[in-house]
């Protein structure tokens, strides 16, 4: 059951279910703030980086449990090219755009009220993004229901549509640390990838082109291994020309039909908890991030989050998709309603 938290500054919601699971949620930004499962032995933890307070998250560092948008993941040089017009989008990340820019929807108040949905009590956000808001075109009004089964699985459902042409790739942007938030580094934690192909991308994490093989590199996660296993893997031994660096931020090419069927994407498992997680998707891909640019700021309890202390599984459309034709496309158009679904399932 939901339940409308007014103690703090800013409005959050909590959702909860017959298993102790609960799920905490503010219209700030569209964070998940908190993730707390049972694991093998019954005790309540929270799995997800973030801070204490609703208002930490509005400038706060590192895109903690965000809800991003107009688009996930990189656009090089925040350029891109619709209906014959150039867009220059806001930079903020180097000489590229990341996650919508920095007034994305991750640093905007969502409106936000308790909603019915097939699982039980959910809770909707919504927004509109401005038209030439952080440089994209058209006025986007987006729409983000999340739901917490019996089950344990969290639904996030993503609607949008735009009364002028735009392009738009929404995702969640949850840093997971099974054995519990702050508890050390993730390389322990087994993962298993559906994806055959990967991107390989530059020294700006922007996709070199065709998708690559992982048979035979780091990147070959289609059989579950530890995180940290070939982490720190050197350029020679990854097949392609495919780059780890400081660590995994590439985006994988699931293996699914054409088409938008919620599909398997991945499925981490911690043997210290005993806590397992899957994620289902209707997405073409998934940004796997091993936390390489966490640096010991201080998170909730002012306990230091750091480098690799946690990882994102984060489903959408390709990075750079409104630069590549050849990626499946991202542009909305006026009259079409852009939708799109992400199950995290969790097992304890």
């Amino acid at each position: 059951m939901p339940k409308n938290d007014a103690s703090d500054q800013f409005q959050t919601f909590t959702l909860s279910n017959a298993s102790g699971m609960k799920v905490k949620i503010t219209p700030v930004g569209g964070h998940i703030m908190s993730i707390q499962l049972p694991d093998k032995n019954g005790n309540l933890t929270d799995v997800v980086l973030g801070y204490d307070s609703a208002k930490d998250y509005i400038g706060g560092k590192g895109f903690y449990g965000s809800t991003v948008g107009r688009f996930g993941n990189r656009i090089a040089k925040g350029k891109f090219t619709l209906d014959g017009k150039e867009y220059q989008l806001a930079l903020n990340n180097g000489v590229n755009t990341l996650h919508g820019g920095p007034g994305g929807f991750h640093n905007v108040i969502w409106n936000g009220k308790e909603v019915a949905t097939y699982e039980g009590k959910g809770i909707e956000l919504n927004v509109l993004q401005q038209r030439r808001r952080e440089g994209y075109p058209g006025n986007l009004n987006a729409k983000v229901v999340f739901s917490l089964s019996d089950s344990n699985e969290l639904k996030i459902q993503y609607e949008a549509t735009t009364d002028k042409a735009t392009v738009i790739n929404l995702t969640n942007h949850s840093y997971f640390n099974l054995s519990g938030e702050g508890s050390g580094d993730i390389l322990n934690e087994e993962i298993m990838i559906n994806a055959d192909k990967f991107l390989p991308v530059d020294t700006t994490l922007i996709p070199l082109g065709e998708p690559r093989p992982v048979k035979g590199t780091p990147f070959d996660f289609t059989t579950p291994h530890k995180i940290g296993e070939r982490i720190n893997a050197n350029d020679d031994q990854i097949n392609a020309g495919g780059k780890v660096g400081a660590g995994y931020d590439h985006c994988f090419v699931l293996n699914k039909k054409e088409g938008s069927e919620l599909s398997l994407a991945a499925k981490v498992f911690d043997p210290a908890s005993g806590r397992k997680m899957e994620v289902w998707t209707t997405e073409p891909g998934v940004q796997f991030y091993t936390g390489n640019f966490l640096s010991g700021t201080p998170g909730k309890g002012g306990k230091p989050y750091n480098r690799r202390g946690a990882f994102c599984l984060e489903t959408e459309h390709f990075p750079d998709s409104p630069n590549r034709p050849e990626y499946p496309t991202t542009t909305l158009k006026p009259g079409d309603t852009y939708k799109s679904t992400t199950v995290y399932k969790f097992i304890f």
